[in-house]
């Protein structure tokens, strides 16, 4: 039975997470709004430079209150992780140039089901509930994305494609973040990423001064709070919560892009829409809780939820 102290801990953590994916979830909208003055790599360049740069004093602190000895590798596993970070967000971003600031939230939300179903390549058996959650997702993306002439719109097709490599930066992070400080990691990636954006953007894109500063509040939302807040609140928060509820509550960012897309945006969506948000958003819950027991066999494989 837990501890007073222990469920305290645990709703603080809770609370934190909410508001992460709340900042995450308004992002979208400012990701909508950068691009009526730069390019998508441009944009991405400024707000990554602008995450890597207020992620550094986080580090540096870090650093000196634990004996954790750094190791050459994060720079290695950044580079991997700073790739997957820039092709996922490059799809985005371009993306969302397409579609609503709502639809790019839930597609992207979609990551949670996609993890699992990639880690079978690697041989790690998933649990029913993912299978469940699914089948609730691709009904739901269905309504929410595809037109009555069985086509899926342009942007919301990049922006589902970009839900893979999303998926696919979980694993690596997944597999990494043990090995080295979870705070350099992301700070190397984010530098990776803000480089291959900017190279892209030197050959693909006008970047004008001003027109970075017209973008300004929407580049500084997403690079200094999007980024350096919401990361740092989330490193704090998963010190305590439950990995299963941590991956719930962080889900609801689809649904707080809606929202800000509502309000802030006047998009307003469909009644089919809806009903397709909320079977993605149900999917994406489903497939983090345990709704079947499953017995333990002898040799079984590892599952990922």
């Amino acid at each position: 039975m837990a501890t007073p102290s222990l469920k305290k801990s645990n709703l603080h953590s809770n609370i934190l997470l909410l508001i992460t994916a709340a900042i995450w979830g308004f992002a979208f909208v400012f990701q909508r709004t950068g691009m009526e003055h730069v390019g998508p790599f441009t944009f991405n360049a400024a707000r990554f430079a602008l995450g890597t740069l207020s992620l550094i004093p986080v580090w540096w602190w870090l650093s000196s209150r634990s004996a954790q000895a750094s190791s050459s590798k994060v720079f290695y596993y950044g580079a991997i992780a700073g790739t997957f970070l820039f092709a996922g967000s490059t799809l985005q971003q371009v993306g969302i140039q397409y579609t609503t600031a709502g639809k790019a939230g839930f597609i992207t939300g979609l990551y949670i089901v996609i993890v699992p179903i990639i880690a079978l390549l690697f041989g790690q058996y998933t649990r029913k509930e993912t299978w469940v959650g699914c089948a609730f997702a691709l009904v739901g993306l269905y309504l929410l994305s595809v037109t009555d002439d069985l086509t899926i719109e342009y942007g919301d097709t990049l922006v589902l494609i970009g839900a893979i490599f999303w998926a696919g930066h979980v694993l690596i992070i997944a597999k990494y973040s043990p090995k080295v400080s979870a705070i350099a990691l992301s700070v190397v990636q984010f530098a990776v990423c803000a480089a291959l954006s900017l190279v892209v953007a030197l050959f693909t894109e006008e970047i004008k001064t001003d027109n970075i500063l017209l973008a300004g509040e929407s580049i500084l939302f997403t690079g200094l709070i999007s980024v350096g807040v919401a990361y740092t609140l989330q490193v704090i928060a998963q010190q305590n919560a439950h990995p299963a509820h941590a991956a719930i509550i962080l889900s609801l960012e689809a649904l707080f892009a809606a929202v800000g897309g509502w309000m802030l945006l006047n998009e307003v969506l469909t009644t089919k829409a809806i009903i397709g948000c909320t079977l993605m958003l149900l999917g994406m819950v489903i497939s983090q809780i345990k709704l079947f027991k499953i017995p333990s066999k002898i040799g079984e494989k590892p599952t990922i939820s």
